[in-house]
C-alpha cells in the first residue's frame, strides 16, 4: 500500500504545484500585482489539484484495488502497472477513470482551502 500511494502522489505533486505556481504568477501579472489576492491563488489551486487529480485517477484506481485486495488474488501481487493492466481489460479506460468526478470534485475543494490559506497566511506574514 505505501509503494503504490507514492507512486500515486509523487505524479500528482509533479502536476499541481507547478501548475499551480504558473497559474497564480499569470493571474497575478494580468491583474497588474506582484503576487495574486488569496482568493485568486485559491481558485488557482482549486483547478490545478483537480486536474493533477484527474489526471492521476488511474493510479488511484490501481491504489485502491491493491490496498484492497485480499491474499492470492491478482490485484494482491500484480504491482501497480499490472493492476492498471487488469483495470484496462476488465473494464476499459471507463474503468481507470472511476470514481473521477468525486476525486476532481474532493480534490478541488481542498486544493482551494489549502492553497488559499497558505497564500492568506503568506501574505499576513510578509505584508
Amino acid at each position: 500500500g505505501y509503494l503504490t500511494t507514492v507512486m500515486r502522489e509523487i505524479p500528482f505533486s509533479l502536476i499541481q504545484f507547478p501548475m499551480w505556481e504558473f497559474l497564480k504568477k499569470r493571474a497575478a501579472r494580468l491583474s497588474g500585482r506582484d503576487e495574486p489576492a488569496a482568493h485568486i491563488s485559491s481558485l488557482c489551486g482549486a483547478f490545478s489539484g483537480g486536474f493533477a487529480a484527474a489526471c492521476t485517477t488511474p493510479l488511484d484506481v490501481a491504489k485502491t484495488r491493491i490496498m484492497l485486495a485480499k491474499a492470492g488474488t491478482p490485484e494482491a501481487t500484480l504491482g501497480m502497472l499490472g493492476t492498471l493492466k487488469l483495470v484496462a481489460k476488465e473494464n476499459g479506460v471507463k474503468g481507470l477513470f472511476a470514481g473521477v468526478t468525486p476525486r476532481v470534485t474532493w480534490i478541488s475543494i481542498g486544493g482551494a482551502v489549502f492553497f488559499g490559506v497558505y497564500e492568506l497566511v503568506k501574505n499576513t506574514i510578509m505584508n
